[in-house]
């Protein structure tokens, strides 16, 4: 009998049953997929694939569990655990773009599947089919991280460090010349200073969080290194003539995120019995810190160049410092950049030029929060020597279909300071939480207490949960009576405590200088509870512009209004019922744009009823609304909002969780906003008493950082007003740092703003 191929037969039994041959998909590249399904749960959703520029869905016809694996491993997840059919996430939207496909399950992608072919279907939406991935994501798909990109021995390769010769470098923190070390298999050797190049030194000030490196006295070190050799007890003479103090060779390009990366060389070649650094030294390593950690004199402005004008980089919504979303300005508006090709190369390019050292972890997918507003640049290509992200190649972000679901993200290497180890907290039930214990100098003695909580407030919080790497603050404490602190620690050693939010230690905020509490140590000691995650609301600015008119109404349909005290003062003065009130009415919508839902602070045992508008308030400052002069005078009163807060409106796929009726649940979930339309009470800014003339209108949420958001920088939005006497204009409305090409203004400074204290 002939031996017939299985992929014959296949076809021959497919053809003797009248059925037509599965079509293998033509495609230039793999198609991208993505789930469409409530924001909290990634892992599942309606599937959909991007085709000719444009996202489609799949049809349920054949779909099955092998099909559903292949899915889920191509957008990361290690398997499928069920598939849905018949539109269970909801109706798509757009062009069906395949029909019965059929896989084997070992496929790597789903356009490697059979199917009738891209576009070839008689299904309809209600059949669009959903799948249910399991949570767990592939190592690193998420993000390039250094430690996932490095092979056997680059694991084997730990860590550098510096450690410094000179006195001078001892005495400096962080240290930033020194003996290069590094950490082999668990043991600390020296790098043989034979062949070492600038760009060793390069990957070193990188990886250890400077952007930069200079030459060092290499004559110096030499003399230094000879008297050790000469003497006869030297611990060093002894230890250079063993191979395993040694690493014998590196070779960089300089633009590696880790020494591994490079070529290392361990030992000499096999065979050869010689030292493995004959006549060398170790390599000595001058790096130089970015402006973070080493604070400079103020210098004359000068004039930017074309470069400098024409894009500039940010990173929002991190933790920590040297991480966050990347945004760049472009014409004079900031705007993130796609995900697409983005790759440690180009991330590292970000951090040096904002002198942080190279990047440790390039995230896709928006892992640090989505942007509002443009997209300005996509598959981004660093080689890794550029100064500046302008000087990459890259496309408009516009150009591929990018979604802020694709931000770019990127966490930097930064050095150590020390900061952390001059924080921590006790008594808490887990780590994340607890009393604030500092350690401060004492009469020049180092020594451990507690922080005050007079004035203690969510900034301080935050810069307290940065210090110990811990995430966002979720609360301030002040009454930490129920926490038991270390018996050591009682005494209050900083009061007075005033961050900005920029800071990288408490102990470099303002503070008092001889300690002054108002109610001494004890319960009163200040504590916070940190989180990994925190939400971000940001206000549409397009839709304040487009809604916004004058309105005359009558005061006899303003009673509630007056009780909320959403009128200016001069209302109290008038003969009620009679006569109006002129009010400037626009609608807000305030997505949450952060990676944790938005509740209010107090719990539902304190929320408060008001019989006028039949509901629960559960914050009672959520915004701000203030007409300003150009110099920044308040005009008029700004109206403090007592809202209620919900989901009004949420993505495709994304579930309602919060919703006012029935005494519900509060809040604004991941991904969805909270909409005030323009006609429900005070929805308005009160403008009775203003005259004709041109203004700011200005609005702020969360204007008391009450509820803790991964960026507080966006919660301003400003627009030009120009007022007649009878109609009103706004234009250029935007969020306070959509504009901003000159630096940036601190969180102290911002915060004096919004409280008209120019």
């Amino acid at each position: 009998m002939m031996w017939t191929p299985p992929a014959t037969r296949s076809l021959f039994l497919l053809l003797l049953l009248g059925q037509a041959p599965p079509c293998r998909l033509q495609s230039s590249g793999t198609k991208k997929l993505r789930l469409v399904g409530p924001a909290s749960r990634p892992e599942e959703g309606r599937l959909e694939v991007f085709h000719q520029g444009q996202w489609g869905t799949v049809c349920d016809d054949d779909f099955a569990l092998q099909e559903a694996t292949v899915a889920c491993r191509q957008l990361g997840f290690e398997s499928a655990l069920t598939w849905a059919h018949s539109a269970k996430y909801g109706q798509g939207e757009g062009p069906i773009w395949l029909d019965n496909v059929r896989c084997l399950g070992t496929e790597d992608t789903l356009d490697q599947c059979g199917s009738n072919g891209w576009g070839v279907s008689d299904c309809r939406h209600s059949e669009d089919v959903g799948v249910v991935c399991h949570p767990q994501r592939h190592r690193g798909y998420h993000s390039e991280k250094v430690s996932n990109a490095l092979g056997p021995q680059g694991r084997r390769l730990e860590e550098v460090r510096l450690k410094p010769i000179l006195a001078s470098a001892k005495r400096h923190s962080p240290v930033t010349e020194g003996a290069v070390e590094v950490r082999y298999e668990g043991h600390w050797r020296q790098v043989c200073d034979q062949g070492w190049t600038m760009n060793n030194s390069r990957v070193v000030c990188g990886m250890l969080g400077f952007p930069s490196q200079v030459p060092v006295n290499n004559h110096y070190y030499r003399k230094v290194w000879s008297l050790k050799m000469k003497d006869p007890k030297s611990r060093l003479n002894s230890l250079t003539k063993k191979n395993s103090f040694w690493i014998h060779r590196v070779d960089c390009l300089g633009t590696e995120p880790h020494l591994a990366k490079c070529q290392v060389q361990v030992a000499p070649g096999r065979g050869k019995l010689r030292p493995a650094c004959p006549g060398g030294m170790h390599a000595v390593v001058s790096c130089v810190p970015g402006p973070h950690f080493h604070p400079q004199k103020p210098k004359p402005r000068r004039k930017e160049s074309r470069a400098e004008q024409e894009l500039k980089v940010r990173l929002r919504s991190g933790a920590q410092v040297g991480e966050g979303r990347v945004e760049v300005l472009m014409n004079r508006q900031w705007g993130t950049v796609c995900d697409h090709r983005w790759n440690l190369i180009s991330a590292s390019v970000v951090c040096r030029q904002l002198g942080f050292g190279s990047a440790r972890e390039a995230l896709f997918g928006a892992q640090l929060g989505q942007g509002l507003g443009p997209i300005h640049l996509s598959e981004v290509r660093c080689r890794g020597y550029e100064r500046t992200l302008s000087d990459c190649l890259a496309l408009e972000g516009s150009q591929n279909g990018c979604q802020h679901a694709n931000d770019a993200a990127v966490r930097c290497n930064i050095p150590d300071m020390g900061f952390q180890k001059q924080v921590r907290l006790a008594g808490g039930r887990n780590p994340e939480e607890g009393v604030v214990e500092v350690q401060v100098e004492v009469n020049g003695v180092p020594r451990w207490g507690t922080v005050c909580s007079d004035h203690w407030g969510l900034t301080e919080a935050m810069v307290t949960c940065r210090q110990l790497g811990l995430g966002y603050a979720n609360f301030a404490i002040k009454d930490t009576w129920y926490w038991q602190g270390t018996p050591e620690a009682k005494e209050v050693v900083m009061s007075g405590v005033r961050c900005s939010g920029t800071e990288l230690a408490l102990q470099q905020c303002q503070r008092h200088g001889p300690v002054h509490c108002s109610h001494g140590p004890g319960r009163f000691s200040a504590g916070v509870a940190c989180m990994n995650t925190a939400p971000d609301l940001v206000m549409n600015a397009q839709l304040v512009q487009e809604t916004a008119y004058l309105e005359d109404r009558p005061l006899s349909m303003l009673y509630c209004a007056h009780e909320e005290n959403c009128l200016s003062k001069s209302a109290d003065l008038m003969d009620w019922p009679y006569g109006h009130r002129r009010l400037l009415r626009f609608s807000s919508q305030i997505y949450n744009l952060g990676r944790a839902d938005f509740r209010p602070k107090a719990g539902r045992h304190s929320w408060i009823w008001h019989q006028c508008h039949r509901h629960y308030h559960s914050i009672e400052v959520f915004t701000h609304y203030d007409l300003l002069t150009l110099n920044g005078s308040k005009v008029a009163e700004g109206h403090k909002a007592s809202f209620c807060l919900e989901d009004t409106n949420c993505p495709t796929g994304v579930q309602r969780r919060y919703a006012c009726a029935n005494f519900g649940e509060q809040g604004v979930s991941v991904g969805c906003w909270d909409t005030y339309r323009h006609d429900i009470d005070c929805q308005w800014v009160d403008i009775t008493d203003v005259s004709p003339g041109d203004y700011i209108f200005q609005v702020v949420v969360n204007p008391t950082n009450d509820v803790a958001e991964s960026d507080f920088s966006n919660n301003m939005l400003r627009c030009r007003c120009k007022y007649d006497g009878q109609r009103v204009w706004l234009h250029n409305c935007h969020t306070g740092d959509s504009y901003r090409p000159n630096a940036e203004l601190s969180l102290e400074q911002e915060q004096r703003l919004r409280n008209n204290l120019i």
